[in-house]
């Protein structure tokens, strides 16, 4: 089966943990919309947002703008979104943007000769205890059992999240990739986010958090760079 391509100029935006660090996430969907900068694609590599999930309109009022812009811009470039463990069950939210779920990941491109696997990172060598929480969290029928309790627990959680220490020197991180990579057997190239650690290690790419580092990555003659906002 032919893979599908990763573009020349495309760009990798992740762990902006919007609204809670920062507005560069904000400029960079307005500098889009208004030609500022052209990505011929954009892949948004989960934890986008500090807290959102379909199902549930409460939550989306703390983002609004950002998922306005979103919905504006997939309507014209093709955008890709990797759910991660603070941004899931998306497709009810937009309608224009092809997601991929955490069940879905990786998923796989080609760029030039190389075939490229996308993950949002928190998948494979994690515990037992966190992938049951994550199946649990990710399913739309609990997080509709918790719909009595909506405003109250996402309040709760949106004041823990906004004062939440993100950016840190990931100790050992060489060896936790080393664990990762025995999961992609058959990718010439592995890029995941979720770890904000901003780092090439042979052929893992750790991409930038947009909240940590401010910067994002950007497909340049068939290899990857990151770029200052």
């Amino acid at each position: 089966m032919q893979l599908p391509i990763l573009k020349e100029e495309a760009i990798f935006i992740a762990d902006a943990h919007y609204p809670h660090h920062g507005d560069e996430f904000l400029q960079l969907l307005r500098d889009i919309k208004t030609g500022v900068l052209n990505p011929t694609q954009i892949f948004l590599m989960g934890d986008i947002f500090d807290l959102l999930f379909g199902y549930n309109s409460y939550i989306q009022r703390f983002s609004s703008e950002a998922i306005e812009l979103l919905d504006t811009i997939s309507q014209d470039i093709e955008t890709i979104y990797l759910e991660g463990n603070h941004d899931f069950c998306l497709k009810d939210i937009f309608k224009h943007i092809d997601i991929y779920p955490q069940s879905q990941q990786p998923v796989y491109f080609a760029m030039g000769d190389k075939v490229v696997a996308l993950s949002h990172g928190d998948k494979f060598n994690t515990p037992l205890g966190y992938k049951i929480y994550s199946k649990l969290l990710r399913n739309r029928y609990t997080l509709k059992l918790l719909q009595p309790f909506e405003k109250m627990i996402i309040d709760s959680r949106m004041h823990k999240l906004s004062s939440k220490s993100i950016c840190h020197e990931f100790v050992g991180f060489e060896d936790k990739v080393e664990r990762i990579m025995r999961y992609y057997p058959k990718a010439d190239m592995v890029i995941e986010g979720h770890f904000h650690q901003a780092k090439q290690l042979g052929s893992y790419i750790s991409l930038p958090s947009l909240a940590c580092q401010k910067q994002i990555a950007v497909v340049k003659n068939s290899d990857i760079v990151f770029e200052d906002i």
